[in-house]
């Protein structure tokens, strides 16, 4: 094993400021395991802190990037939870195993990798064996990668927290990563999905993977559509993914006790929307962070047990980041994922 690796870093904010770099392989601890990176999975979230930084603490040269697959080469003396050999893929938010999310009322915790921690855009890492679970068996390393963070933000969002039941309305807004999990994940427990997009092509793809209904939000009103299509009932279930005034096109197209998974920021960081349809119809209005890792746990058995098959739209070389991001400001059908 070569004493030296390569890992994509960047010494300031600013996608421009990304360079491929050189450092010796990490060494690791009596409770870490060193882990090959065999394929990473892009966030919206990346774009966002490698252009801004979100206000997060970090720590220069920042290496970004959150989702990760991998193989154990080596685990420290006092590892017990895998052995080298095995597939994992990182947890998102290191330390929340269970229950209720770290932090306070006056200081959400918000300690996760690719941000506070370090990121995983590396040939090889050195965390805390607790900060892993097992690969589901079912699936290859780049399809594995999608799920600390997209697959785990549908998973909570529509079953963790949703416990969503056969027959319900699910409103899923867009055709990007955490869209076609959500509607993936929503069909294999018996859900009646609606789409929305602007493209009439991804509608069509949607379409293909099993959603019922696909709704052209720029060529008709995506909320009376909704409404006409569920006759009046509205949505049992939305994934809020535009954000900003987007939230008060939910309110008026959730049924009455629905919930309303807010999950995007993509028209902002300020949401908006009436009071009436949030009083007279007393929705849950959620906010969604991605999930703990017995949650990931749950998600992996299920995607092995319903051979769920993550959607990627394009898979580029670990030399290819720069080529990688670019397609994810075009908007991917599904996931970008880096091959190592």
């Amino acid at each position: 094993m070569s004493k030296w690796i390569q890992q994509w870093t960047m010494d300031a904010i600013g996608p421009r400021n990304l360079i491929l770099t050189e450092r010796p392989l990490p060494e690791i601890g009596p409770h870490d395991v060193l882990v090959r990176t065999t394929a990473v999975s892009l966030n919206y979230r990346d774009k966002l802190v490698l252009e801004s930084g979100m206000g997060l603490d970090l720590t220069f040269p920042f290496v970004p990037a959150s989702d990760l697959s991998g193989i154990v080469e080596a685990a420290g003396e006092a590892v017990t939870r895998f052995r080298p050999g095995d597939r994992v893929i990182s947890t998102f938010a290191p330390g929340w195993f269970d229950g209720l999310r770290p932090g306070s009322g006056r200081t959400p915790a918000y300690a996760t990798l690719g941000g506070v921690h370090p990121g995983v855009m590396s040939e090889y890492v050195a965390f805390p064996e607790d900060w892993f679970v097992a690969a589901p068996t079912s699936l290859d390393a780049a399809e594995a990668s999608t799920l600390p963070c997209a697959g785990l933000t549908a998973w909570f969002a529509l079953i963790e927290k949703g416990q969503l039941r056969p027959g319900d309305r699910v409103v899923v807004q867009g055709t990007g990563g955490v869209a076609l999990f959500g509607l993936q994940i929503a069909k294999a427990a018996g859900a009646e999905v609606i789409v929305t997009s602007g493209s009439p092509e991804k509608l069509e793809r949607a379409l293909g993977l099993g959603a019922d209904h696909g709704v052209n939000r720029l060529r008709e009103d995506w909320v009376e559509r909704v409404l006409a299509l569920t006759g009046d009932h509205g949505a049992d279930h939305i994934l809020e993914i535009a954000g900003g005034a987007g939230l008060g096109q939910s309110l008026k197209a959730v049924a009455p006790d629905g919930r309303i998974s807010v999950i995007g920021v993509f028209e902002g960081f300020e949401v908006s929307g009436p009071v009436a349809p949030l009083l007279l119809k007393s929705p849950v209005l959620q906010g969604i962070s991605v999930g703990h890792r017995r949650a990931l746990e749950d998600l992996v058995s299920a995607v092995d047990r319903i051979g769920l098959k993550p959607i990627i739209d394009k898979r580029y070389r670990f030399a290819e980041l720069r080529e990688a991001l670019a397609h994810l400001d075009r908007g991917p059908f599904g996931k970008i994922v880096i091959e190592f």
